[in-house]
């Protein structure tokens, strides 16, 4: 994605300067990752390695289903071996060991791919035999497990730097050390041996459920967005959002929240999607009136939800899929309220933001008209949802992707320019492999966590924890659940810390009566809110790199922006109706009680946006701000806060929406009631 942004900075307005992308480009490196740039001889090698990759998982997918259904079956097992084995010869090849060893292959670079895919073989060739050895691994099993994790957690620091691999030596040590610690973390220990048994043998550690899903899902969905970016539809999205919204009030801020939700879902990354929308949008949003750190903070926030966004979402929505043993189709379903909830609340906050400041109506240059846009190049829209269109047709969700992909690839064809050729092709299906690289290598690296978690038992005793301290407060344990899975979600990225949070603090919602669903989606949304958050807030970051504002203005700004959303998670963990937003209907509701307690909180959360906007009809009071919160609250936790009042005062209160909806119309219609009051200046 890093590679774009100067075709995308070029097709949009001009005013980013060459300094500001390449300091964007720098946050994208540390999210994705900083690739070499080779040419020449290794720059083929390495392309061939990545295409092959490609193809290995394409026709790992279809193999088996109509009409390949003469093409052998990959066992399972062996896909997963196949899998880390190519995303640790790519890692090794294409992150340097050190910067100052960047746009070089060096010697030692090729040894250390080549032996982790020398030890996979070995575990490949090893068959069954091998995996019964899980309980008691010969001493060869034992040093190749070592040398192999060793390699895993150096692969890792390559692509993802030192916070996953230092995490995993902690849990690592934890298993070890076991009968030194003290209660109530103590346990009987493991000596190396029955750790790598668990690790490295059996599939509930590197090759559990993490891996599976990478090499089944996650490659298959880089590979099907590389498709999608390569045709065009990045840049198209943009450009229809910019011609839908062109020329009206507020179009700048209206542009960047529908470009980044088309342009997020497909891509699933939030840094990469605030820089590609930042170097076109922001110009715009400058001559609007936008100020420096509030536009950072809208990009970023834009940015975020392309992680919660269906199709795609993160890597974090296909372990959810795995971890539940539901349907990815069923997670998509269930992001959808909680998404459109989300860019409604950016939408609440962009409309108070143009009365706010007065933002100036954008005049969009030469572009084409929303109808020319949508007859040359509206077959995108095909591409998007078909993922979606084919799993309702009765598809897995494998084979869903795949011929969306196929799909896309033949839907490039309908323009010249957007036509994906032979040449494109080659470096279509090279970039699908590589940007799956740091989900897998922190998946494999995660899987560490994972065993060590089932083998000491450590999500039990943790979840005990946090009840006892909670006190069985289903509030405190939401809380401080909420906590665990930001501060874990500072330090390492969002795959990483839903994967550590789902198997130690989920049970412990779980066991409070929340329904696991539930518990995995809060802990997910948590985990999401990382991205936004210092000091890893690299979305927000990135943002100022390109607005020129100040990083940690900007981070505030976007906390701003996501805050009222992200009350929504406490909802249907809290409230018994609030699983309707994860469109489960609870037992004994309906759909109508769905629509309900989705109009509360949508209206809810316009409240609470006026209220960290300071602004509704116009500039609000200290006081019209404090009924606005209240309103809020009363609006998105009704049965919570109806619960708490009943302990105050010993009463049965039942309306509290009612009571919120009828605050906030009193502030509304006083306000309205005023004389009319001058801009804040930009």
């Amino acid at each position: 994605m890093a590679e774009e942004l100067k075709p995308a900075a070029a097709a949009g307005p001009s005013g980013i300067s060459e300094d500001a992308l390449k300091k964007a480009e720098a946050y994208i490196e540390a999210d994705e990752g900083a690739i070499n740039r080779l040419s020449g001889l290794t720059g083929n090698l390495v392309t061939s390695v990545a295409v092959a990759m490609s193809v290995f998982h394409l026709y790992a997918a279809i193999a088996g289903a109509w009409p390949f259904g003469a093409f052998p079956i990959i066992p399972t097992q062996p896909l997963r071996y196949a899998h880390v084995a190519f995303v640790l010869i790519l890692s090794f090849l294409l992150f340097p060991m050190s910067e100052r060893f960047r746009n070089r292959i060096r010697w030692w670079d090729v040894v250390l791919g080549i032996a982790g895919a020398l030890i996979l073989m070995y575990a490949i060739q090893g068959g069954e035999d091998f995996t019964d050895r899980a309980m008691t691994p010969n001493q060869t099993d034992a040093v190749l497990g070592v040398i192999f994790m060793a390699l895993l957690l150096e692969a890792t620091r390559r692509t993802t730097g030192w916070i996953v691999p230092v995490v995993a030596l902690a849990f690592l040590a934890y298993a070890y050390f076991g009968p030194y610690l003290p209660q109530p973390w103590t346990h009987r220990g493991f000596d190396v041996t029955q750790i790598v048994g668990q690790l490295f043998i059996t599939l509930e550690g590197i090759f559990g459920v993490p891996v599976d899903v990478s090499s089944s899902l996650i490659i298959l969905f880089c590979i099907y967005g590389a498709f999608l970016q390569h045709s065009g539809a990045g840049k198209f999205f943009i450009d229809f959002s910019m011609a839908l919204m062109g020329n009206k009030a507020n179009s700048a801020g209206r542009t960047v929240v529908l470009s980044s939700f088309l342009l997020g879902g497909p891509s699933g990354s939030g840094v990469a999607t605030t820089v590609t929308i930042g170097a076109v949008a922001y110009p715009m949003m400058e001559r609007a009136g936008f100020e420096k750190n509030a536009a950072g903070g809208l990009l970023a926030a834009g940015g975020l939800g392309a992680i919660i966004s269906p199709p795609v979402l993160g890597a974090a929505a296909f372990l959810i899929a795995e971890f539940l043993k539901i349907s990815y189709l069923d997670v998509i379903w269930m992001a959808t309220i909680p998404t459109c909830l989300y860019y409604l609340a950016l939408l609440f906050m962009v409309e108070l933001d143009a009365k706010k400041f007065g933002a100036q109506t954008v005049d969009m240059g030469e572009n084409l008209s929303i109808g020319q846009l949508t007859r040359r190049y509206g077959f995108h829209f095909i591409s998007l949802i078909s993922i979606i269109v084919f799993m309702l047709w009765g598809y897995s969700p494998t084979l869903s992707v795949f011929w969306s992909t196929v799909l896309t690839f033949g839907l490039s064809f309908l323009t010249r320019e957007t036509a994906i050729t032979p040449k494109h092709l080659v470096k279509t299906l090279s970039d699908g492999s590589t940007s799956v690289l740091t989900a897998a290598t922190t998946c494999a690296t995660a899987g560490i966590i994972v065993g060590v978690v089932t083998l000491t038992g450590l999500g039990l005793k943790f979840s005990a924890i946090v009840i006892d301290y909670a006190g069985g407060s289903l509030l405190l344990t939401a809380i401080y659940t909420a906590l665990i899975v930001w501060i874990v979600g500072l330090a390492v990225p969002v795959t990483a810390s839903y994967i550590i949070c789902a198997v130690i603090a989920a049970p412990a919602l779980i066991k409070l009566g929340v329904p696991d669903i539930a518990a995995h989606m809060f802990i997910f949304y948590y985990s999401v809110l990382s991205e936004v958050s210092p000091p890893t807030a690299l979305s927000p970051f990135a943002a100022a790199a390109i607005t020129g504002g100040d990083p940690y203005k900007t981070t505030m700004h976007a906390w701003k922006y996501t805050l009222p959303a992200f009350l929504v998670p406490f909802v249907f963990v809290l409230d018994p109706q609030g699983i309707g937003l994860l469109l489960k209907i609870p037992a004994g509701s309906s759909w109508v009680d769905v629509v309900l307690i989705t109009l509360k909180t949508a209206t809810g959360l316009a409240a609470l946006a006026a209220a960290a906007q300071g602004w509704a009809l116009r500039r609000t009071t200290l006081a019209e701000r404090l009924l606005l919160v209240l309103a809020g609250l009363f609006l998105v936790f009704p049965s919570l806060l109806e619960a708490l009042l009943e302990a105050a005062i010993g009463r049965d209160i039942s309306y509290t929406a009612t009571f919120g909806l009828a605050i906030a119309a009193a502030v509304l219609l006083k306000q309205r009631m005023q004389p009319a009051q001058s801009k804040v200046p930009a």
